[in-house]
Order: structure tokens, then C-alpha cells, then sequence
């Protein structure tokens, strides 16, 4: 009797698991591999790519915006954690709301500046040619550092506490754990190119370029879905650059005094 209560349960799992696996594979993943790609952009060189050359991982998504270039490209350098925000998934990567304005303090970036994701650091400008791309670099190794300082007080990439909803903190700690099981050594290139269509319309391209050695059984299980975990937050983002940029954007609605306690 114990045997067979025993194995109903593990056979269920295996079920649900196969199901999942099967679903990821016949409708999640060519979806994600293929939202908003142009082949003939998948195919070309970007600003970014000499950065990480034998990349294992390529993913290029595109966006087209009714919105001239300049429209598009201030919203770029603000973005970031405790800044402007990512636009996409607030409660999952930012401690407050992405911003509906652009904002002049946050308006300038400079190579080596860091565009923080969590409050101990992020991703570093490798490379920025304003109005035109954005390439923002992060490895094992400034990873490590990062961490290190934040553990050892000493900084905070954002300038400020590290404050926010509880809940988004716990979120991006998930995140860095499911990064350090699937890829515990990597490179990694995030790219960001506005280009021209014509006068009042513009393409947004990004691209992660990733690196790491042959992954272990382990970690091959966990490389799907921090793949499909990145497609989810930066098609939120493109929706959400393509909003503001085209001025559609609808800022979010008030906290409620609950959520302000959590936040505070």
C-alpha cells in the first residue's frame, strides 16, 4: 500500500514534468526565439558582439517604434536599478515604479559607468555611442567583486539605501541564484542599437551575447528557463520603451498604504 502511495505521487511529477517540458519545447521556446526577430537582423554584426567573440548564447530581439530616434534613445541611459527603472516587471528588478518622465539626472552615461540591477552593482558601459547604442558588459569576475563589496559595506551602486519592496528583493536574490546555477562562469554582453526607419519611426534592437564554459548536466537544466526568464523581462521592457517613446505610456497606479508599509 505504502509502495503504491509512494509511487502515484512520483508518477504524477513525472507527468507534470514532462507536460512542462513539452510545453516549453513545442510553444515557449520558438516563441521566444523568434518575438519581434528579423532575420536580417539576427544575422548582422552589432555594436557589442567583438566584446564576448565566441559567444555560445546569442538572443537579438527588435522592436519598431513610431517615434523619431531622438524619441528613443533618452529613455536608454536613465534605465537601471533605483534610476529610471527597466520598464518592464517592477516588483521582479526595481525597488519603485519605472519612470513615465525622463529624467535629467539620470540622463548621462560615461564608459565604465555601472547601470545597476540590484543595489551592490550591474552591468558595466563597455561601449556608448549616444543617440546610436548602448553596450553594457558583466563577467564572473566584476560579479564577484561587486558582491564582495556589497558584503563588506562598502558601496552602493545606486547611491542610495539599499530600500525597496521586500518582495522585488527577494525576487532579484531568486534571480542571482538561478544565474549562479545555470552559469556560474560566464561573459556577457547586453546590447541596446536605435536606428532610423525614417523620419518619425525607429528600430530598437537588443542583444545578449552570452559566454561560459560547456555546461554540466545541472546546469543545462536551469539555462531554459533563465532563458525564458530574460525573454519575459525584456519583451515587457521593448513594450515599455516603445510605450514611452511613443508617448502612449500610462503611469502606474498609486501604491495602495499596504504596499507602502511592505515598501518602507
Amino acid at each position: 500500500m505504502i509502495k503504491r502511495l509512494v509511487f502515484i505521487p512520483l508518477a504524477f511529477l513525472f507527468s507534470v514534468t514532462v507536460s512542462l517540458v513539452a510545453t516549453y519545447l513545442v510553444a515557449v521556446r520558438p516563441m521566444r526565439r523568434s518575438w519581434g526577430i528579423d532575420p536580417a537582423e539576427t544575422a548582422r554584426t552589432l555594436p557589442g558582439d567583438e566584446f564576448v567573440p565566441e559567444a555560445g548564447i546569442t538572443d537579438t530581439r527588435g522592436i519598431s517604434i513610431e517615434a523619431a530616434p531622438e524619441a528613443v534613445w533618452p529613455w536608454l541611459p536613465q534605465m537601471g536599478y533605483g534610476r529610471a527603472g527597466w520598464y518592464s516587471y517592477d516588483r521582479l528588478d526595481n525597488k519603485g515604479g519605472s519612470a513615465t518622465r525622463l529624467m535629467p539626472e539620470h540622463g548621462t552615461l560615461a564608459l565604465g559607468d555601472i547601470v545597476p540591477t540590484w543595489p551592490g552593482g550591474g552591468f558595466r558601459v563597455e561601449a556608448i555611442d549616444p543617440g546610436h547604442s548602448l553596450v553594457l558588459y558583466l563577467d564572473t569576475e566584476l560579479a564577484n567583486v561587486q558582491a564582495d563589496e556589497a558584503q563588506a559595506g562598502e558601496g552602493d551602486s545606486t547611491g542610495n539605501p539599499a530600500t525597496g519592496n521586500a518582495a522585488t528583493a527577494a525576487n532579484l536574490k531568486a534571480a542571482g541564484a538561478m544565474g549562479n546555477a545555470a552559469m556560474p562562469i560566464f561573459k556577457a554582453t547586453w546590447a541596446f542599437v536605435v536606428e532610423p526607419v525614417d523620419p518619425t519611426h525607429t528600430r530598437l534592437i537588443e542583444r545578449f551575447r552570452v559566454w561560459s564554459p560547456e555546461p554540466t548536466l545541472p546546469q543545462r537544466a536551469f539555462l531554459p528557463m533563465l532563458g525564458l526568464g530574460v525573454f519575459v523581462m525584456t519583451r515587457k521592457q521593448m513594450l515599455g520603451l516603445k510605450q514611452r517613446a511613443e508617448g502612449t505610456v500610462i503611469a502606474p497606479a498609486p501604491l495602495a498604504q499596504s504596499e507602502l508599509d511592505t515598501a518602507a
